[in-house]
């Protein structure tokens, strides 16, 4: 079978003026399934018929294959994006994540503020990390459709897209606005702490 647009964990509507149901529609609903659509019609010619996604975005790693590379790494990177994010309700770390966030950056609010710092100046589009590197709490981004997953060691925890169509709608060109309104009320905060198993990967995953 086909990879799939997996539906959104909360209502269109949930996250209200943080990002609105328009926003999704068009993120969500258009930009990507366009990258599903995409690869659905790669794999058949490459060979890749029953790959999982992620041995998809490994093989086009592999073989130098960009197009199906920023496609499939686009849809693992979205399936991510969106478990990530929750109806503001005043969620904050938690746990054994809260302890780890003090050891390795002095504060959730420092944390916090270093993520924002890669998003905003992340030069055009891709995605802002935190990961787990090594046992250790790591802030980096990457550009266009990567993907942790083709990058040996480093364990997804939270992403931020900041692919302009994440924002434009909401924001215009207010990247920083976008960033603040993501992190200030919409992580997901018990999504990020599970994600401290070193799982992450297969959370976004799909089977084709």
């Amino acid at each position: 079978m086909p990879f799939r647009l997996p539906e959104l964990p909360f209502a269109p509507d949930a996250l209200g003026a943080h990002m609105s149901a328009e926003t999704l529609e068009f993120h969500h609903g258009k930009h990507h399934k366009a990258y599903v659509d995409k690869v659905n019609s790669m794999v058949g010619e490459r060979g890749l018929e029953g790959a999982d996604l992620s041995e998809v975005i490994r093989a086009a790693t592999e073989r130098g294959d960009k197009g199906l590379f920023n496609n499939s790494g686009q849809i693992w990177n979205h399936n991510f994006f969106w478990q990530c994010l929750a109806p503001p309700q005043g969620q904050r770390p938690t746990g054994r994540l809260a302890e780890m966030i003090d050891a390795d950056f002095g504060s959730t609010d420092a944390m916090l503020a270093k993520l924002k710092d890669e998003a905003v100046g992340h030069f055009a589009s891709g995605w802002a990390w935190l990961v787990l590197d090594q046992g250790k709490l790591a802030i980096t981004s990457l550009h266009d459709g990567d993907t942790p997953v083709a990058h040996a060691g480093m364990k997804p925890l939270l992403t931020v897209d900041v692919w302009e169509h994440a924002y434009y709608i909401d924001y215009r060109n207010a990247r920083p606005a976008f960033v603040d309104a993501v992190l200030g009320n919409l992580v997901n905060w018990e999504f990020v702490a599970q994600n401290l198993d070193g799982d992450g990967v297969r959370r976004a995953d799909q089977e084709s």
